[in-house]
């Protein structure tokens, strides 16, 4: 059905759009707390340095966190892990937003930054073990324009609050009651079949029980009109795979088992994702506002408004 498909992969992907929101945000946030005139603070006059870490402290939070989803997430599960990454976009927003001062204002942004490692590692996770096979990469690749929507919809925010004395601290605020959102939903769906599965195939619970678990989780995000026979099939396919890389995995150190193609594939994978980092366009993304102050549109309104076109030809 339609909402067997669209809910297990809108809440996870307000993951994406969370990280997306928060890129966009920045921009503007970054001229609103340094601003005498729309700080609202005693402590607006930030060097270089410390505006530097107002930016990257959600990424260094990012760091943190998919180091941690490395050693968790296999524990956790991928449901746990969405609404522990939910969690901490509310509290990394809502510290962010009501800081007293500079040190907490940082304290907000790396818990933030947290959920964004988590999400990130979550989200992908969550959506290709649950969505039918036949649109799993359809749902990935659009789970993708959710960050970049969500980057656009940063800007948006921020031009809006621009001027408004304070306006850093909604900005960075807004991002709570979406990711409440993001946490009851992710709360009401089934956890991953798959993972449900692989903690058998681990020896971490009953192979029985956790087959009955999965085929419930199954039973749920399919809808009641699933038949038996498919939903045992799914299973047991999904389990012959599981037991299939997982053996692969056993014979040797992680070295001899990312070997020949699998080595060119993450190579491959691995080298986009750096060389679209290395080009410093997040860093435009991030410092989008500032950037258009410098190029000429000297009011904070203006460049701000003008970030949105940014945001908009990177949607399309």
């Amino acid at each position: 059905s339609l909402a067997a498909v669209i809910l297990p992969f809108v809440f996870p992907a307000l993951g994406g759009l969370l990280f997306g929101y928060d890129i966009g945000a920045t921009s503007g946030a970054t001229i609103s707390v340094h601003s005498a005139e729309l700080s609202g603070t005693t402590w607006f006059n930030l060097s270089s340095l410390q505006l530097g870490l107002v930016a990257s402290g959600s990424l260094y939070g990012a760091l943190g966190g998919s180091i941690l989803a490395y050693r968790i997430a296999d524990f956790l599960g991928r449901r746990i892990e969405l609404m522990t990454a939910a969690a901490l976009y509310i509290s990394g927003a809502l510290t962010t937003g009501l800081a007293p001062n500079f040190v907490v204002l940082i304290i907000g942004r790396l818990l933030y930054g947290v959920g964004i490692g988590l999400a990130m590692h979550g989200a992908p996770l969550y959506i290709a073990e649950t969505c039918p096979s036949q649109i799993r990469g359809t749902l990935i690749s659009f789970k993708e324009l959710f960050i970049v929507g969500g980057i656009l919809f940063g800007y948006l925010v921020g031009s809006y609050e621009i001027d408004v004395v304070g306006g850093w601290r909604y900005m960075f605020g807004f991002s709570a009651p979406l990711a409440a959102i993001m946490a009851v939903g992710m709360w009401s769906l089934p956890p991953s079949p798959r993972w449900l599965l692989l903690r058998a195939v681990q020896g971490k619970g009953p192979m029985e029980d956790n087959k009955k678990k999965a085929m419930n989780a199954l039973r749920r995000l399919k809808g009641p009109s699933a038949s038996d026979k498919v939903l045992t099939d799914e299973i047991e396919n999904n389990l012959s795979s599981i037991k299939a890389a997982y053996a692969d995995q056993a014979e040797g150190s992680i070295f001899q088992v990312f070997e020949g193609a699998s080595l060119k594939a993450f190579t491959i994978g691995g080298g986009l994702v750096l060389f679209q980092q290395i080009t410093g366009q997040p860093s435009v993304l991030y410092y989008a506002t500032s950037i258009l102050q410098t190029a000429g549109f000297t009011t904070a309104s203006d460049a701000a408004k003008v970030s949105i076109l940014i945001g908009l030809f990177k949607s399309l």
